[in-house]
Parts: C-alpha cells; sequence; structure tokens
C-alpha cells in the first residue's frame, strides 16, 4: 500500500509540473510584439467574416480575442483603400467599434516620408 501511495503522489507531482510548465508555454508564445495572441478556428473565422462584411472587402491580417471598449474580437483589416482598421466585434459578431490600426498606419506614413 505504501509503494502505491508513493507513486500517487510523485505522478501527482509529475502532472502538476507538465501542466503548469504547458501553460507557460502557452502563455510566453504565440503572440505578437504586444503580447496578444492569434485566434484560430471556428469562432475567428466567423469575426474574419463579420470584420469583412462591415467594411465592405478588404483583406483580414489577423483575429485575436479582445476586450476594449466591451469587445470579444479584434480583426485587423487592409481595406480596398489601402487604409488599415480595427475592427472590434461583440460575443454576436456585431460591431463594437472600427478604429485606426494607428501601428500600422504609423509605419505607412513614415515609410511615405522616406
Amino acid at each position: 500500500m505504501r509503494f502505491t501511495r508513493n507513486k500517487l503522489v510523485i505522478g501527482t507531482a509529475t502532472t502538476a509540473l507538465v501542466l503548469s510548465g504547458a501553460g507557460a508555454a502557452l502563455a510566453a508564445g504565440g503572440g505578437d510584439d504586444d503580447g496578444e495572441g492569434k485566434a484560430t478556428g471556428r469562432g475567428a473565422d466567423r469575426a474574419r467574416a463579420a470584420a469583412l462584411a462591415i467594411v465592405e472587402g478588404g483583406t483580414a491580417n489577423s483575429v485575436e480575442r479582445d476586450s476594449e471598449n466591451g469587445a470579444t474580437w479584434e480583426v485587423e483589416v487592409t481595406k480596398t483603400t489601402g487604409k488599415t482598421v480595427d475592427v472590434r466585434l461583440d460575443a454576436a459578431y456585431k460591431l463594437v467599434i472600427i478604429e485606426d490600426d494607428s501601428e500600422v498606419n504609423d509605419a505607412q506614413d513614415d515609410a511615405g516620408d522616406e
């Protein structure tokens, strides 16, 4: 009985260490420079389609989970005019707000100054 209890304790401790390491790896990896991860899957696909319908075309560059302005999703879209915007959507994929993607637009403006 004692041998089995020791195995159980060691097994539980090992599992906890493995799971905590996996959680740290997920938190640290897979994101862009601002620490946000890219979303994938059916929900992200729906957010991408909704954002493109709202801005009437363009290219969806990335989809992320978001919480700004009460949103659930953020889709970065380059409109057909070349301007890049962040389309924030709620959990029902309805528009919350469209904002200039200042990081991308600032870089485009800087490139034009050279």
